[in-house]
C-alpha cells in the first residue's frame, strides 16, 4: 500500500514540476516583452532556473532515481525564490501571480517528496 501513495505521489509531484517548468518558460517570454524590472539579468537568471530545476526534478522522478530528493530538495527552494520574485516584481499582473501560485505549487509537493 505504502508503494501505491509513493507512486501517487511522485506522479503529482512530475505534474506539479513540468507545470512549473512549463509556467516559467512562458512567463519568461512575458518578462522580456515587459521589459525594466521584469526583465533584469537576475530576474531572468531565476525563472530560468527554476525552469532547469523542474525540468530536472521531473526527469530524475520518471526514471526513478533514488538521488530524486536531491533534485526535490533543490527545487523547491529554487521555486520559492522564483515565486518570491515574480510577486515582488509583478504585483498586480495576471501573469506574473499565476507563475508565483505554480511555482509556490511545485516548491511545496517537491518539499514532500524531498522529505
Amino acid at each position: 500500500m505504502q508503494r501505491h501513495r509513493d507512486s501517487e505521489a511522485m506522479k503529482r509531484c512530475i505534474d506539479h514540476c513540468l507545470g512549473c517548468h512549463r509556467a516559467c518558460e512562458e512567463t519568461l517570454a512575458h518578462c522580456l516583452e515587459m521589459g525594466g524590472p521584469h526583465s533584469s539579468q537576475t530576474h531572468v537568471t531565476l525563472m530560468q532556473d527554476c525552469a532547469d530545476a523542474c525540468a530536472t526534478s521531473a526527469n530524475f522522478l520518471m526514471r526513478g532515481s533514488p538521488r530524486h530528493k536531491l533534485t526535490c530538495r533543490v527545487c523547491a527552494d529554487v521555486c520559492e525564490a522564483c515565486a518570491d520574485d515574480c510577486e515582488r516584481i509583478g504585483a498586480g499582473d495576471e501573469v506574473m501571480q499565476a507563475c508565483a501560485a505554480t511555482c509556490r505549487s511545485c516548491a511545496l509537493t517537491c518539499q514532500q517528496m524531498a522529505d
